[in-house]
């Protein structure tokens, strides 16, 4: 048995500066979640859309400060606190010794916040979008503009939305369904149950 309910709607513009003053008109309707595809990057569409600074700049630099003091704060602890001992002279804490893992660690802890961060942030591994039923949507790779507000968004009612959306410009129109299956195995007789 397969359910259906509504994901959103999408629709198509013919260039792209139609898709940025449709994206702006959006946005000032109040809608938020909402996004625009297109097969390249269209230049002043994060400030049409009203996106905000990604958090991945403060992932990635709290985690490098994390290793740094964390790799500081290790050194010391073995080398002044746990296990002092003197090598060749040098103080218990030496700092110019310290700095090459120091370092290391610091570049490891950010490469990682910036990796796992990213796929965190954009809601990855994702294997499908339920924008892959939409019947033009492949078109987005080859030359098409598409605009997608989805059911979640408080001001979404799909009569209304899609009214709008024809309104700003768009060419075509469709309702996207989000397909969940709920399967459930039908029992099958066994060779000794049959007559």
């Amino acid at each position: 048995m397969t359910e259906k309910r509504t994901y959103g709607i999408i629709a198509e513009f013919e260039d792209s500066q139609t898709l940025l003053q449709a994206a702006r008109e959006v946005r000032d309707a109040g809608y938020i979640h909402f996004d625009a595809h297109s097969p390249f990057p269209i230049h002043g569409m994060d400030e049409a859309m009203g996106e905000r600074r990604s958090p991945l700049g403060w992932i990635v630099g709290g985690l490098g400060l994390l290793g740094c003091g964390g790799a500081l704060l290790l050194q010391w602890w073995t080398s002044a606190v746990d296990y002092p001992l003197v090598v060749g002279g040098k103080p218990f804490f030496s700092l110019p010794a310290f700095i090459p893992i120091t370092f290391e660690l610091t570049i490891l802890l950010a490469a990682f916040g910036a990796v796992f961060g990213m796929l965190f942030l954009n809601q990855l591994p994702k294997f499908y979008h339920p924008l892959f039923y939409a019947d033009r949507f492949e078109q987005v790779t080859d030359g098409g503009f598409f605009l997608s507000i989805e059911a979640r968004d408080d001001r979404f009612d799909a009569g209304q939305t899609q009214a709008f959306l024809e309104k700003t410009g768009s060419s075509y129109s469709e309702i996207i369904y989000e397909h969940t299956s709920e399967s459930e195995e039908e029992e099958k007789p066994e060779e000794g149950d049959r007559a």
